[in-house]
């Protein structure tokens, strides 16, 4: 079998699974790896477990790689992260992918009454942390990748540094050339895609108005959008301009252009986040067909 690094230069799916049960949620992973996906990514929420999650989906699936897209650092000690991660990889043959994240302050310090430090040190911390850990049981080949969520340049060379690489999260191409540019020719580059098929340009921008809900309001993104040379009336008034930075829209060519200006700009792997506007949770299974790697 081929190794994660050379799987994951086939694109990847990025779904909310919280939005289906669990024998459902199952039935997906297998149907996107009969696709040709190489790694379904999933988040770490108010809903399922991440790592119990993943067991199901791996369970479910013979090849498909399960990452996590991210697991929230604050939320488990790192030897407990070290040891979900090890026995995910021992159990699916070394199909699991590690990512982590330092989440948000309104996120961790609102909803979950914890408190937030900064970011940078608190995720060198614990990635050292977690890399000292023991781990006693019988373990994987090779250990698990890790990945880091990661925006701006410190914490990209961070990844760079003390991981496999970096996931980064509501981005652009142009966003992926410069995180190639910190991170070096061979960083793992993990990038996530919102994409809506419509040529409507309304419908695509009312999907992703409600898309960025609250993302609009998180200081991680908003910082990496102003660096992107977006200003912060176009973030609060959503502009064209923006919104089709951050949404991938239109029919299935200008969709596939999109995704491959992320890999001509240095991205490793790109996982697409189908949103299907008429089905809410509900990936756009037209599309994903469409999009399937196999097609090829």
């Amino acid at each position: 079998m081929p190794s994660i690094h050379e799987q994951l230069t086939t694109t990847g799916v990025w779904f909310f699974t919280d939005t289906i049960d669990a024998s459902h949620t199952a039935e997906l992973a297998s149907r996107i790896e009969s696709l040709g996906y190489s790694a379904l990514w999933i988040p770490d929420t108010l809903g399922r477990d991440p790592f119990v999650n993943a067991s199901i989906l791996l369970q479910a699936t013979d090849r498909l790689i399960v990452a996590t897209g991210i697991a929230n650092i604050h939320m488990r000690h790192p030897g407990m992260m070290k040891q979900g991660a090890y026995a995910l990889a021992e159990l699916s043959g070394g199909r699991f992918v590690l990512g982590l994240g330092v989440s948000h302050a309104p996120m961790v310090e609102g909803l979950r009454q914890l408190p937030y430090e900064k970011p940078l040190a608190t995720m060198r911390t614990y990635v050292e942390a977690m890399n000292a850990s023991m781990y006693t049981s019988v373990g994987p080949d090779e250990p698990p990748p890790t990945v880091l969520a990661a925006l701006g340049p410190k914490m990209l060379a961070l990844a760079a540094e003390t991981t496999a690489g970096a996931h980064p999260y509501w981005t652009t191409p142009e966003h992926t050339a410069t995180a190639r540019d910190v991170m070096g020719p061979d960083a793992l580059l993990c990038v996530e895609q919102k994409v809506v098929h419509t040529t409507d340009a309304a419908v695509a921008h009312e999907v992703a108005r409600e898309q960025l809900g609250m993302y609009a309001d998180l200081p991680n993104y908003r910082n990496n959008w102003l660096r992107l040379g977006f200003t912060d009336e176009e973030i609060d008034d959503r502009s064209p301009r923006f919104l089709d930075a951050v949404m991938a829209w239109g029919d299935v060519d200008a969709i596939a252009e999109r995704i491959q200006a992320h890999y001509d700009a240095g991205a490793t792997h790109v996982c697409i986040q189908p949103i299907d506007p008429e089905q809410f949770g509900q990936p756009d299974w037209n599309l994903l067909e469409a999009l399937a790697p196999q097609r090829g």
